[in-house]
């Protein structure tokens, strides 16, 4: 595709996530992409943002795609977790490249099945981890590339999020395993995701997770153990049982080197920035390094679609692909599948949730 030509995006799914995704692209704000149509099986969500927007809206994305497909650059997927396999590879006859909302998948051989056809077809594959582009993030990422830290000893994630049973009632589909997946699978993905992407493979998990304030099938409260290939260990604790609002969204990794805490609510605030071996250049961070974005989603869905642009027009690399995203996806696996057998879990064996994706 020629440098500079402008990228239409239409959107399969119009619930909450598509709020965001939909005003980024309907009002310009990613340079070079636009917003050119919408669908939902709930026509009236696929008309409220298609009508805000000025463009067409459609009850079921075969229709779209067969009347707009020559208009279509990118197919965009922010239907429920379970369904994004089933969209995705029921599309793929379309030729387009695709973004999709985390979870890649909630089975692991949905997401092998997407990463094959996708590369059959020689099509992009962009799964959102926008946390990765939340600029204290890409800061300690930096930090670790440059060997700052040395030898990393511990990596901490925490999320404390409130999600009362109001939010898991919008839709059947929340709070089940067949289409939701629980609080690691859901709210904790993209921590998880950035947790791994800082400490490095996995060797072995082993969790423990409750219900405790919410009426559903899955987990709102857990916590884990892992133990990283390099050594280093690692702790998570997630819940959607904070109460009465969200407290925070955090990654801490700490190593021979040095230490790094970035919290807020979103990843978004780097609070602790210390090092052995100091530099002029850290004296600013922690008053350059903050952002204080409305809401759990940060600002950093803007810089992504803008990096999905970029890797189409331009070539360049994807920085989450269909691969690196199926590595998250394999942790939470493990995790509930020591949750399930109360038993840790290690790497070098099959892994597999007995619920997870199936109810």
């Amino acid at each position: 595709m020629e440098k500079n030509k402008k990228l239409n995006f239409a959107l399969v799914g119009c619930g909450r996530i598509a709020q965001r995704h939909s005003e980024l692209l309907g009002t310009g704000k990613i340079e070079n992409a636009s917003l050119s149509a919408v669908c939902d099986i709930d026509i009236a969500k696929a008309e409220k943002i298609g009508k805000k927007y000025n463009v067409p809206y459609f009850e079921d994305a075969h229709e779209m795609l067969k009347k707009m497909g020559e208009q279509i650059n990118i197919i965009t997927i922010l239907t429920p977790s379970g369904m994004h396999a089933k969209n995705c590879l029921d599309l793929i006859q379309y030729k387009k490249h695709f973004v999709i909302e985390k979870p890649i998948a909630l089975k692991l051989e949905d997401a092998d099945e997407m990463i094959s056809a996708c590369n059959k077809n020689n099509l992009k594959l962009f799964i959102v981890k926008q946390n990765r582009f939340n600029l204290p993030v890409q800061k300690l990422r930096e930090a670790l590339e440059e060997g700052r830290f040395k030898k990393l000893n511990i990596g901490t994630i925490r999320v404390r999020w409130s999600r009362d049973q109001k939010y898991y009632d919008q839709d059947s589909w929340r709070g089940t395993w067949l289409n939701d997946g629980g609080v690691f699978t859901n709210q904790a993905s993209h921590h998880i995701d950035l947790l791994t992407w800082m400490m490095g493979p996995v060797e072995s998990i082993f969790a423990k997770a409750s219900t405790r304030l919410s009426n559903i099938e899955v987990d709102d409260t857990g916590v884990c153990v892992l133990k990283f290939k390099n050594g280093a260990l690692g702790t998570i604790e997630a819940t959607t049982a904070t109460r009465p609002k969200d407290l925070e969204g955090s990654v801490s990794i700490l190593g021979e080197g040095g230490s790094v805490e970035i919290g807020g609510f979103a990843v978004n605030e780097m609070k602790v920035w210390n090092f052995v071996d100091s530099i002029e250049s850290d004296k600013d961070i922690l008053r350059d390094y903050k952002e204080n974005p409305p809401n759990v989603y940060g600002f950093s869905h803007l810089r992504y679609l803008d990096h999905v642009v970029k890797c189409v027009l331009n070539g360049s690399d994807n920085l989450v692909d269909g691969l690196e995203a199926r590595k998250s996806l394999e942790i939470i696996h493990a995790i509930y599948q020591s949750i399930e057998t109360n038993k840790e879990v290690f790497f070098n064996e099959q892994i597999k949730s007995s619920k997870l994706g199936i109810g």
